[in-house]
C-alpha cells in the first residue's frame, strides 16, 4: 500500500503537466492548480479556478482514458490556490495560508482604514490578489485602542483659526491637525489635549493657539568622545606604517647576516 501511495505521489507532477496541456487543447477558460491521487491510485482530484462556468465533460472523459482513474473536478477560490502553491510574503516569511491557516475569513478595506494604512492595492493585497489575511490579525487591538480617541470629524476652533484632523498615531496616542488658513503646518496633539480643546469649544471658549498645548521633548545629547577615544582617526594608519618599517628593517638585517655567513670560511 505504501509503495502504491509513493508511486501515485511521485506521478502527480507529470500528470499535472499533461492535464494542463489537455486544457489548452480544448481551449477552456480555467486554470488547473493541483492534482491529488488517492492512496490506491484509483481516483484523482483535480483542483481548478475559473471565473465563469466551464463545461468540461469531454475533458473529464479524456482524463479518465489517459490516466486510467476516476476523475473528480473541484473548483477552489483564489486564496485556496495560493495556499496550495505556497510562496513567500512581503514580510519575508512563508505564506500564512500555506503554513498554518485552515479557514479564510473575509477581509474588508475597513481593516486597513482602522490601522491607518493607505488604500493602495499593491501594498495591502497578497499574492492571491485579494486583501492580505494578516490585516485581520491585529484589527482587534487597533479597534480597542481607537475607543479612547475623540471623533476625527470634530473641528478645533482657536483664535488663530480653525483646525482639521489629518492623521493619527494609534499606539502613541497622538493626533495631527492643520490650520485651514495654513494647511502646510501640522500641529501634533495628544488625546488629552484634543479633548481639552473640544471641551473648551463646547463651553464657547477659544484658546490662543493649538501650539500652546504642544509639549517640547527633551533632547538627549550623547557624547561619543569617551566611547571612541580622543585619538585621531589616522592612529591605526600610523601603526601600519611603523609595522612596515619594522618588517623592512628585519628583512635588511636577515640579508646582511646571510651575506656575512657566506663570506666566513668553513671550519672544515
Amino acid at each position: 500500500d505504501l509503495d502504491k501511495w509513493r508511486d501515485a505521489v511521485n506521478g502527480e507532477k507529470e500528470i499535472l503537466v499533461k492535464a494542463k496541456r489537455l486544457i489548452e487543447s480544448y481551449k477552456l477558460d480555467m486554470k488547473l492548480t493541483d492534482v491529488e491521487f488517492q492512496g490506491d491510485k484509483s481516483k484523482a482530484t483535480f483542483y481548478y479556478t475559473a471565473e465563469k462556468r466551464v463545461d468540461f465533460r469531454e475533458l473529464i472523459r479524456d482524463y479518465s482514458r489517459q490516466f486510467n482513474v476516476r476523475v473528480e473536478m473541484r473548483q477552489i477560490g483564489v486564496r485556496q490556490e495560493a495556499a496550495k502553491i505556497g510562496g513567500i510574503g512581503s514580510c519575508g516569511r512563508e505564506l500564512c495560508c500555506s503554513k498554518w491557516m485552515t479557514d479564510f475569513p473575509s477581509v474588508s478595506t475597513n481593516a486597513a482604514r482602522y490601522q491607518q494604512l493607505s488604500i493602495n492595492p499593491q501594498k495591502i493585497s497578497g499574492q492571491c490578489g485579494r486583501l492580505k489575511c494578516c490585516l485581520n490579525f491585529e484589527l482587534d487591538s487597533y479597534t480597542e485602542a481607537l475607543k479612547d480617541f475623540p471623533s476625527t470629524k470634530a473641528v478645533l476652533n482657536s483664535k488663530k483659526g480653525k483646525a482639521k484632523f489629518v492623521k493619527l498615531d494609534v499606539f502613541k496616542g497622538i493626533m495631527f491637525y492643520f490650520y485651514m488658513n495654513t494647511p502646510s503646518d501640522l500641529v501634533e496633539l495628544s488625546i488629552a489635549d484634543v479633548k481639552k480643546v473640544i471641551a473648551m469649544n463646547t463651553k464657547g471658549e477659544l484658546p490662543e493657539q493649538l501650539e500652546d498645548f504642544v509639549k517640547e521633548e527633551e533632547k538627549v545629547v550623547v557624547a561619543y568622545e569617551d566611547a571612541v577615544g580622543k585619538d585621531s582617526i589616522n592612529r591605526f594608519d600610523k601603526q601600519k606604517k611603523n609595522k612596515k618599517k619594522q618588517n623592512k628593517k628585519r628583512r635588511y638585517k636577515s640579508k646582511n647576516t646571510k651575506s656575512r655567513n657566506e663570506k666566513k670560511p668553513d671550519n672544515a
